[in-house]
Formats: structure tokens, sequence, C-alpha cells
């Protein structure tokens, strides 16, 4: 079991990728993952903050201002500022209230992996992902109900109610059993755990794709239009925030954008009730295919753009 989680954890990328076609075009295994999505995000937060050492952010914030930046940017400002474009445009289509609702997501809990892949800065995409992670709770919920007026058919204490939960005692969790592993363990057994991860995150994306190729099949171009929002979102986000904080140096400013077009939707996808309205889930959904594809995609881009060194400033 243990070579099999290891070895899970080396084919990461290429299961990750399959994962999400292979539940878009074989309907019966995501229908069968679909009513598993919620326990699975729980257990993935678990073993995900298992393998963060709380030591280990604080002594990573050796950048305070530009952690601090980053947070703002990523779980107010961006979601604000695409909010005021998109009314500026008169654009209301559901699909602009889920792209919004995207907007206030914390970074993909994958951003420091992706980061690393592409050549960017994995350690503040590390912090900022956590950090984001902790604070969602208490940002979105206000954000998307109240100031924005996006109806979720939630209250605002509802959600973050839920949200709070599924952030926080899986937190608690992951503390008590890094006190009982001790060390040794932890790193003996680090690299299962990630494949624990890998295969986590796989069955998630089983269970998201559930329904959309028959809403695919029903209304194409409703669905792909979705998908090109996703994507275009993604990409606007990254830019956006690359360009936000350039000031800080190219490999930072690229990591930003990276995180800001990566966000983590399974945590909305666990908590929002089914009777909110369809395209705002849909536009969670197809989220997945810029999150899972968009950082290879991009990766040589970012190999002709990002500077093979550069002292990063904050």
């Amino acid at each position: 079991m243990r070579r099999f989680l290891e070895w899970s954890a080396f084919r990461g990328a290429a299961l990750l990728a399959g994962a999400i076609f292979l539940g878009l075009f074989v309907p019966p295994l995501a229908a069968a993952a679909r009513g598993a999505i919620t326990p699975v995000v729980f257990l993935l937060m678990v073993l995900v903050l298992l393998r963060v050492d709380p030591a280990q952010v604080l002594a990573y914030l050796r950048r305070p201002v530009l952690v601090a930046a980053l947070l703002a940017w990523l779980l107010v400002l961006s979601p604000l500022i695409l909010w005021a474009f998109l009314g500026a445009l008169g654009v209301t289509h559901p699909f602009a209230a889920g792209l919004v609702i995207v907007a206030t997501g914390c970074a993909a809990t994958s951003s420091p992996a992706f980061a690393r892949l592409v050549g960017l800065d994995g350690e503040i995409a590390f912090v900022v992902a956590m950090l984001s992670t902790l604070l969602l709770p208490f940002t979105a919920p206000p954000l998307a109900l109240g100031l924005l007026g996006i109806d979720l058919a939630i209250s605002i204490p509802g959600l973050m109610l839920r949200l709070a939960l599924l952030v926080g005692l899986p937190l608690l969790i992951s503390m008590v059993l890094r006190r009982w592993m001790g060390p040794a363990m932890l790193n003996r057994w680090g690299r299962a755990v990630d494949g624990a991860v890998v295969l986590l995150v796989v069955l998630y994306g089983f269970g998201v794709m559930d329904g959309v190729l028959a809403q695919l099949l029903a209304a194409p171009a409703l669905v792909l239009t979705g998908i090109l929002v996703a994507f275009a979102g993604a990409l606007a986000m990254n830019a956006m925030t690359a360009l936000a904080f350039a000031g800080f140096g190219r490999r930072v400013a690229l990591s930003a954008g990276l995180m800001a077009g990566n966000r983590n939707m399974a945590l909305y996808l666990a908590v929002i009730p089914a009777t909110a309205d369809p395209h705002i889930i849909l536009t969670f959904v197809l989220f997945q295919f810029p999150l899972f594809l968009s950082p290879f995609l991009l990766k040589p881009v970012y190999g002709r753009i990002r500077p093979p060194t550069e002292r990063i400033r904050d």
C-alpha cells in the first residue's frame, strides 16, 4: 500500500489531468463518486494540513508586507475589482456571479506544487495558500453574500459556519495527528501521504464531473461557454494579479498570478446547497478545467518570461 501511494505521488500530474476527463466521459463513475465529495474534501484537508508544519509557515513569514498584500488582493480586492468591472459592462448572466465568487476563493492548496513545477516561487505560494485557506471562512461569506449580494441559497452565518467546520476541524485533527505521529514517522510516510492526497483529488475529480456530460449533450453552447468563461476568468485573474505585483519582481508577480488564477473550488462545492443557482454551481465545476490544466498549458509561457535568477523584494 505504501509503495502504491508513493507511486501515486510520483505520477500525480498525469493522474490529476486524467481524472477530470475520466469523470466527464464515464458518467457512472462520476455518479458513484458524487456523493463522496464532502467527506473527500474534508479528508483531503486533513492530509494537506498534516503535511504542513505551522512553525514552518511562521518561519516562512519573512516577507510580511508581501504576504499581507497578496492575501488582501486575493481574498478581497480581486473579487471587488472583477465585480465592478462586470457590473460596468452590464454583464448579468449567472456565470458572471459564479466567476466573482470564484475570485473570493482561497488559493488552491496545489499552488505550491504548481509553482515549483513551472519554476516559480513555491515558498510564497505555500504560505499564501495555507493562510488564505484559513482566512476564507471569515472573508468569502460576508463578501459574496453581503457586500456583493449574490444569492447562494444560504445565509452569511450558515456559510461561515460550514466553511469554518470544513477548514477548522481538519486543522485540529491534523495537529493531533502530527503530535501523535512525530517528525520521524511523518518524514517516513510523507511521500505516501502525498500519494493519498493525489488519489483523493482524483476521486474528487470524478465526482465533480457528475452530470456535466449530460449537460454538455443537452446544452452544448451553455457548457462550452462556461468552459470559455472559466479559462478566460482564470487567465484574466492571473494576468491582472501579475501586473499588480510587478513591483515585487517578476518571479513573485508570476507566482501571485498563478495563485490568483487557480482557486480552491472544492471547499465551495462541498458546502454550497444544491438549491443554489445551477449556473453558479456549474461555474465552480467548470473551473476545474483551468485548475487542472492551465499550469501545464502555461508552463512554456512561464519558461520564456520568468527570469533565471532574481532577488525577491518586498
